[in-house]
C-alpha cells in the first residue's frame, strides 16, 4: 500500500538538531575493503529483494541484515582509525530520518486497514462488478480510479484494490487480467507522482521540505500523459465483449466506514496545515489525525458492544464493534521494516562516500536533466525508494523544476518493469500466473514511450 520517509527530535529541539546532524565522514572508505564489502552486501541483499516472489523470502529480511552488517563494518573501520564516536552520530541521523517516515506511514496504513475492515473497498469492487461493464470500459474505469485513488491511499493499496476488481470480473479472460494489471500499475504509479501522499518518494521529498505541498500538483498533467499514452495503445489489444455478471450480491459497508474516510481526509488536511502554516513536520499532523480515529473507534466499539448485548443478552461478543489496534496490527510491517533496512543501508553507503561519487558522476558529469531521467530508469530496476533516498542524501543543487522532474521520473519510472514498484511486485503475487514479469516486459517499450512523453510535457508545462 496506498505508500512512504525525517528528523523528529532534531526539529523539535534545536539544540539536539546540531548534535544529531550527520557528521562529515573523516575516512574515505570508497577504495577500502570495507567499502567494497558494503557494496557487495547491499547488492546481494537487493538481488534477494528482486526475487522475493520466486524465493518466498520477505523483502525486509535481507535489507535488515545488510544494514546491520554495513554499519558494523563502518564502525570497525572508524574504530581502527580512532574515531570511536563518529559512527553513533551518523546512525542516529539516519534513524531519525526513518522514524518520521515510519510514524507517517503507520497512520496512513491504519486508516486504510480501517476502511478495509469496514468493507468500503469491497463495496466499491462489487459495485463495479455488478454494473456489467464491458472489458474496455472496465479497463478504463479501473485505470482512472487507480489514478485518482492513488494520490490519497498510496499506489500499493490502490493497485491491490483495483486488481481485486480485475480478477473478479476477468476470471474467464487471462488476457484481460494481464493487460488490466499492467494498466493499474501504470495508473497507480502515475497518480502517486503528483501527490505527497501517493508514493514513498514524493513523501520523502515533501517531508524534506524541498517542494511545497501544492507545488506537487504541477506534475498532474505529466502524470496524466504517463498514464494515458500507454493505456490508449494497450486498449487496442483488449478482448471484445463483457465478462459474465456476478451473483448479484452487493457488500454492505459496515457502520462508520464512510465517516472513517472523512476522518482520513481530515487527517491529511491536518498534516498539510501543520506543515504549511505552523512549520511543524507533517508526521505530527498525521499522529494527531490518528487520535481522531482512536476516539471514533472508541465510539464504534461501544456501539457495537451495546448492539451485541441487546441482540444476545448472554453474549459478551464485540464482533460488530471496532478495535483500532486490529487495524494497526494489520499494517504492512514487512514494508515498514524494508524501509528501515533501505534507509540505513543506503545511508551507510553514503557515509562511506559512494553517494558523493555517484552525485559527481551523474549530476556534475551528465547534468541535472539527464541525471534525473536516469534516476527514473534506475528505479525500474532497483526500486524507486533507495534511488530517491540516495538522491536526497546526495542533495545535488537543483531548482524547483529539476526537483519536480526527479520526483516525476522516480515515481513513474518504476512502471517500466513489474519489479520496479511496490504495486507491480504486489500484483505479481495477487494475480500469480496471469500478471507476470515477462507479460509486463512485452509492453515495456509502450510504457517507456509514456515515460518519455511525461517528461516532455513537464518541460512544456513547467519549464
Amino acid at each position: 500500500m496506498i505508500k512512504l520517509l525525517t528528523l523528529i527530535v532534531a526539529v523539535c529541539v534545536p539544540s539536539l538538531a546540531m548534535a544529531m546532524e550527520a557528521p562529515v565522514a573523516k575516512l574515505d572508505l570508497t577504495d577500502n575493503w570495507v567499502g567494497f564489502a558494503a557494496l557487495t552486501v547491499f547488492t546481494l541483499a537487493y538481488i534477494l529483494v528482486i526475487f522475493e516472489e520466486q524465493l518466498h523470502l520477505r523483502k525486509s529480511k535481507p535489507v535488515l541484515l545488510a544494514a546491520g552488517i554495513i554499519w558494523v563494518m563502518i564502525a570497525f573501520a572508524y574504530g581502527e582509525g580512532g574515531y570511536t564516536h563518529e559512527v553513533e552520530g551518523a546512525i542516529r541521523h539516519n534513524f531519525l530520518e526513518y522514524a518520521e517516515l515510519f510514524f507517517f506511514l503507520l497512520v496512513a496504513m491504519t486508516y486504510i486497514n480501517a476502511l478495509l475492515e469496514r468493507k468500503v473497498f469491497d463495496a466499491l469492487r462489487d459495485w463495479l462488478v455488478l454494473k456489467g461493464f464491458g472489458y474496455k470500459s472496465l479497463f478504463w474505469l479501473t485505470g482512472i480510479l487507480a489514478f485518482f485513488i492513488s494520490p490519497i491511499a498510496d499506489n500499493l493499496t490502490t493497485a491491490l484494490i483495483m486488481c481485486a476488481v480485475i480478477l473478479a470480473v476477468g476470471k474467464d479472460s487471462p488476457k484481460f487480467v494481464s493487460i488490466g494489471c499492467i494498466n493499474i500499475v501504470i495508473a497507480a504509479n502515475a497518480g502517486g507522482a503528483f501527490s505527497p501522499f501517493g508514493d514513498i518518494t514524493t513523501l520523502m521529498v515533501w517531508q524534506k521540505g524541498i517542494i511545497d505541498f501544492f507545488t506537487f500538483f504541477k506534475l498532474f498533467l505529466p502524470s496524466v500523459v504517463n498514464f494515458v499514452v500507454p493505456a490508449v495503445i494497450m486498449s487496442f489489444a483488449l478482448p471484445n465483449g463483457s465478462p459474465k455478471k456476478g451473483d448479484g450480491v452487493m457488500t454492505k459497508i459496515e457502520r462508520g466506514g464512510l465517516f472513517i474516510g472523512v476522518l482520513f481526509l481530515a487527517t491529511i488536511v491536518t498534516a498539510v496545515c501543520f506543515h504549511n502554516f505552523l512549520h511543524i513536520p507533517p508526521v505530527y499532523g498525521m499522529m494527531t489525525g490518528l487520535a481522531y480515529l482512536k476516539f471514533y473507534g472508541f465510539y464504534l466499539h461501544k456501539k457495537g458492544t451495546e448492539i451485541d448485548k441487546s441482540d444476545l443478552p448472554t453474549s459478551h461478543s464485540t464482533s460488530s464493534g471496532f478495535d483500532i489496534f486490529d487495524s494497526i496490527a494489520k499494517a504492512e510491517w514487512d514494508t515498514l521494516f524494508f524501509f528501515y533496512g533501505v534507509i540505513l543501508a543506503v545511508g551507510g553507503l553514503g557515509y562511506i562516500g559512494y553517494l558523493g561519487m555517484a552525485s559527481e558522476l551523474m549530476y556534475d558529469g551528465l547534468g541535472a536533466t539527464w541525471a534525473n531521467v536516469l534516476v527514473g530508469v534506475l528505479s525500474a530496476i532497483v526500486d524507486n525508494i533507495p534511488v530517491m533516498f540516495a538522491v536526497l542524501t546526495m542533495m545535488p543543487e537543483m531548482d524547483e523544476f529539476q526537483w519536480l522532474l526527479v520526483t516525476l521520473t522516480a515515481g513513474v519510472g518504476g512502471s517500466m518493469l513489474s519489479i520496479g514498484s511496490a504495486a507491480g511486485v504486489a500484483l505479481m503475487g495477487q494475480a500469480r500466473g496471469q500478471y507476470t514479469f515477462f507479460g509486463h516486459l512485452k509492453w515495456t517499450p509502450v510504457i517507456a514511450l509514456g515515460y518519455a512523453a511525461s517528461i516532455w510535457v513537464h518541460f512544456l508545462v513547467n519549464g
